[in-house]
């Protein structure tokens, strides 16, 4: 499906360019850099707040069609493996058909998975829903970080934009769905129909976007060997610095996924708050945190600031265990407050060193090695802990995965830290 409606926006684009416009015309049908950078960060934001958006509508689910722990942590965690599936096959085609195809195609896809979610009527649709949008997401993220590095006007605002938007758009769909649960009527249908109005827009500009790929050649045997034998793209010259990223990336993104798919039973169940507003802002507290700690260390030396990020965010999670252990929801709100900070600041560190390693003809295969590791992180050990739920009880799953999260990103500051001592890198 992904692959159909890429070929699509290939068409499209093939005929646009055959089209006798005058030359003034031909212009004013792209936009110019700077607004397509925005655009695109601005679809990034998007996509990544409806990945989110139903984490506050799971306990309505559960509610209205009687499901456990384990099959809610399923639902979340296909969603994160068709992206992953997605990342591994078609995560890179932008490097050979063009960025935007693959933006409009994969944006059109998620707005079906958002009409998917609107007309489920049981686990069934909704996983359904969570698998075709994993997909969508998985086909757009690789070409969104690297069409937004492409189009940056400056060295740090790319690497920015990419590390913000999935921080920022996850907590923005967190809160705003919660508010929608609490307060509005239908929100199994209105969080999805604003969802989907935002997004028809921002498909209608993507098709405007000027291209920026090196467009190695429109060739069906190249696509399909692409699917067929999808493979991890990591580029000698940066692999010692990429498996130092890596025990970090694990530590973020298995953090985010837990507080997405059981968070909100936390603050339920360990808290004893039954408020859908609440369980939104318990995500919303990790996610924002993330962008503004990003924000405010995107000039320093993106390896002092994986380095920092890694320590806080293990500062923060071990702060979260204890408010947990304690039943003090103020500290467990501030633990996880700090742990974002650290979450931003780490993820900005390791796109920042990617992006300036990277060329650009290897760019969206890159981003998309990333992002499955990061993927794959996010869903894998969420599963665990659903299960592990049932077995040892929520408050000492949370202790044990709280603990992982820890050791992982004090293994990367380690590394990193060592890694500065004996090579200068990129600064």
């Amino acid at each position: 499906m992904i692959v159909a409606l890429a070929e699509v926006g290939t068409y499209v684009v093939s005929v646009e360019s055959k089209i006798a416009f005058p030359p003034r015309a031909r212009m004013q049908r792209r936009l110019p850099y700077g607004v397509a950078f925005w655009v695109v960060g601005l679809t990034y934001l998007v996509t990544m707040a409806s990945s989110a958006a139903p984490s506050p509508l799971y306990p309505i689910y559960q509610s209205n069609w009687n499901f456990s722990s384990t099959t809610l942590t399923v639902v979340f965690a296909v969603y994160a493996l068709a992206l992953l599936a997605a990342l591994l096959t078609v995560g890179g085609l932008s490097d050979h058909v063009g960025r935007k195809p693959i933006l409009v195609g994969s944006i059109a896809l998620l707005v079906v998975s958002l009409l998917l979610f609107i007309v489920a009527d049981g686990v069934s649709g909704l996983i359904a829903a969570r698998i075709v949008q994993g997909l969508a997401a998985g086909a757009a993220i690789g070409a969104m970080n690297a069409a937004v590095v492409d189009l940056q006007p400056s060295n740090t605002s790319g690497p920015l934009v990419n590390s913000v938007a999935p921080s920022l758009g996850l907590a923005s769909g967190a809160l705003g769905a919660g508010l929608l649960v609490q307060l509005a009527p239908a929100p199994t249908v209105l969080v999805y129909a604003m969802l989907i109005g935002v997004l028809v827009i921002l498909t209608v500009a993507l098709a405007f976007l000027p291209e920026t790929s090196a467009l190695r050649g429109v060739d069906s045997k190249r696509h399909l060997a692409h699917l067929v034998l999808p493979k991890m793209a990591i580029p000698a010259d940066i692999r010692t610095p990429f498996l130092l990223i890596v025990p970090a990336l694990v530590a973020t993104w298995s953090l985010g996924g837990f507080h997405l798919s059981l968070g909100s039973s936390i603050i339920r169940s360990v808290f004893g708050i039954d408020n859908h507003i609440v369980g939104g802002l318990e995500s919303f507290a990790l996610f924002f945190s993330g962008s503004l700690a990003a924000a405010s260390v995107r000039h320093r030396p993106p390896r002092t600031v994986m380095i920092a990020g890694a320590l806080v965010l293990a500062t923060g999670v071990a702060i979260s265990l204890l408010a947990v252990s304690t039943s003090t929801v103020a500290l467990y709100f501030i633990g996880t407050a700090v742990a974002g900070a650290g979450w931003g600041s780490a993820f900005l560190g390791a796109m920042r060193t990617l992006g300036a390693l990277v060329p650009a003809a290897d760019r969206g295969s890159m981003f998309a090695t990333t992002f499955a590791i990061s993927y794959l992180a996010f869903s894998l050990p969420a599963v665990v802990g659903g299960f592990a739920v049932h077995i040892f009880g929520l408050e000492r799953t949370a202790l044990v995965y709280g603990g992982f999260v820890i050791l992982l990103a004090l293994i990367s500051a380690v590394g990193f830290g060592i890694a500065s001592r004996r090579e200068s890198g990129p600064r």
